[in-house]
């Protein structure tokens, strides 16, 4: 293990995501997978009449990097609309790649910065925004 990917940081998110959360009633359910590393997310979501995410619920299979990225997602998606999850995915995922700086909208994403040079990860990562966003995609097709 590396200790500068895999640092206290990381797994203290990691430790934080309850296991086998779901939601009672939820509008939409996807699972998403990493063709390169095999992660799972399955995310839940409930919508609020306004638009903005009610709540969330994700699980994870996944490494502690995917783990830690689904603990940072749930803590914070709530009260956000879809478009705000994308753009952060998208921010992100430009800063994994092109050594761009993390977000600062939530300030825990930048205990994933080290990932930048492990491209291998950056699909675990991204995994709970995409599994968010898919079960909000089909929750649309579902109405």
């Amino acid at each position: 293990m590396d200790s500068g990917l895999y640092n206290r940081d990381i797994l203290r998110l990691a430790s934080s995501l309850v296991a086998g959360e779901r939601l009672e009633n939820p509008d939409g359910v996807a699972e998403s997978r990493s063709p390169v590393c095999g992660s799972r997310i399955h995310a839940e979501i409930a919508m609020a009449g306004d638009g903005t995410i009610a709540a969330v619920a994700l699980r994870a299979n996944a490494c502690a990097l995917g783990q830690a990225s689904a603990a940072i997602v749930r803590a914070h998606a709530a009260g956000l609309d879809l478009q705000s999850i994308a753009e952060i995915r998208d921010a992100v995922e430009q800063a994994l790649k092109q050594s761009a700086e993390m977000p600062t909208k939530w300030p825990e994403l930048a205990s994933l910065a080290p990932a930048r040079d492990y491209p291998s990860r950056h699909a675990a990562i991204l995994l709970p925004y995409d599994a968010l966003l898919a079960a909000a995609a089909q929750m649309k097709l579902a109405s």
